[in-house]
């Protein structure tokens, strides 16, 4: 297993770095704190061709892979510039139309979507039903050959820039089925069709990219929205959970990166008791630890994205990359903010507002003690635990 970067691989894994030129981590935190879009980033990264990096390019993208897109976000991170919508939007609901929908269904979005002229969302979480997602209640009811959805979405990224949601439902309920898995349908649905709305979650962390509870009542939604089959939905489901895994792997170790890239100009500078508090071994190994676990959790990521596009059993080591990611974000974020001291938590050193948002991914999108549980007994072999 080769990981070292093509030529075009390390283009992409760089263009943070020039993205940041004109769109910096000071325009993300300001757009973080008014929990507003950055919109001219976005249309900027349209621009230069990133969206569709997992989109063949017969539909606009660049018919690149999981690998390349974890790139683009870990570099993006590296610069303080950690993106959602980039998961929700290129990585779960376009790369998964790409293969899975049908060849009108990609004419139809997948052109716009690559150039920016539209947005996707994506949702499967709700009220009653998280990490179990077997038990989800949204139900698409048959109707003639059409259906109509209804059912409630929550903790749904950028619902309110987005033009698309790609919904997960049941048109069969969980209570009738031969099989757990079966009668799942993933729909594309129009945000701005009768019968949907929508309602702000306050999240207490300062992003662009804000949370939403979408409403669905009996939304017409018919054989054309359907991406896939119907009933098969669970498939594609998984296809889209991997990856989920990996992008946001990717945008913690970039962030931990960022931080800690942070906290080193500032310790080699910052003097106190005549000496570089850089010197000092208690923040110095501190921030060695969160380096080298930050180096490894990368490492496994890109390990899970090449698992991903080989066509192989990605599971584990997407779990275990989400697992080692978050941690290790936090990690980084902690040793970082302990080495400004008090100016840590100062607005002007604008580093203390990305730890919450490493603290959200050791619980989202699936928490640490889930992961865990995956690997105990698919990995190892232990007792199954729920």
């Amino acid at each position: 297993m080769d990981f070292r970067l093509t030529e075009e691989q390390r283009q992409i894994y760089e263009y943070g770095g020039k993205l940041a030129r004109s769109f910096d981590h000071k325009y993300w935190l300001a757009h973080a704190r008014d929990n507003r879009f950055p919109a001219e980033m976005w249309q900027q990264i349209a621009a230069d061709g990133f969206l569709g990096l997992m989109v063949p390019e017969a539909y606009g993208g660049a018919s690149a892979g999981m690998t390349e897109m974890g790139l683009l976000m870990e570099g993006l991170a590296d610069h303080g510039i950690p993106m959602l919508m980039l998961v929700v939007g290129p990585t779960m609901s376009l790369a998964h139309i790409a293969h899975h929908g049908s060849e009108a269904m990609k004419k139809r979005y997948l052109p716009d979507a690559c150039a920016g002229r539209t947005q996707f969302c994506f949702a499967i979480t709700e009220p009653g039903a998280g990490s179990n997602s077997i038990r989800i209640g949204t139900v698409a009811k048959g109707k003639g050959e059409r259906f109509l959805l209804s059912g409630t979405k929550t903790f749904i990224t950028g619902a309110d820039v987005a033009d698309y949601v790609l919904v997960v439902a049941r048109t069969t309920p969980h209570t009738e089925v031969r099989r757990k898995t079966d009668g799942f349908t993933l729909f594309v649905v129009d945000l701005k069709a009768k019968g949907v709305s929508k309602q702000k979650v306050n999240i207490a962390i300062p992003l662009p990219d804000t949370q939403w509870t979408l409403f669905f009542d009996e939304v017409e939604v018919g054989p054309e929205d359907v991406v896939g089959e119907v009933g098969r939905g669970f498939e594609i489901l998984f296809d889209s959970l991997n990856p989920e895994r990996i992008i946001l792997a990717s945008m913690c170790c970039g962030v931990g990166r960022f931080a800690l890239k942070q906290a080193v100009g500032y310790a080699r500078e910052r003097v106190v008791f005549d000496a570089p508090i850089g010197a000092h071994q208690g923040l110095q190994h501190p921030l060695a630890k969160a380096r080298t676990a930050v180096e490894l959790a990368s490492l496994m990521t890109r390990k899970a994205a090449w698992t991903f596009d080989q066509g192989l059993p990605a599971g584990e080591a997407s779990n275990m990359a989400k697992y080692s990611a978050a941690e290790a974000g936090i990690e980084a974020l902690d040793a970082s903010i302990q080495c400004f001291g008090g100016s840590g938590f100062t607005r002007e050193v604008g580093i203390y507002e990305y730890y919450p948002v490493m603290r959200l991914l050791r619980t989202a999108p699936v928490n640490r003690e889930l992961v865990l549980s995956y690997i105990g007994e698919k990995v190892m072999g232990l007792p199954r635990s729920y």
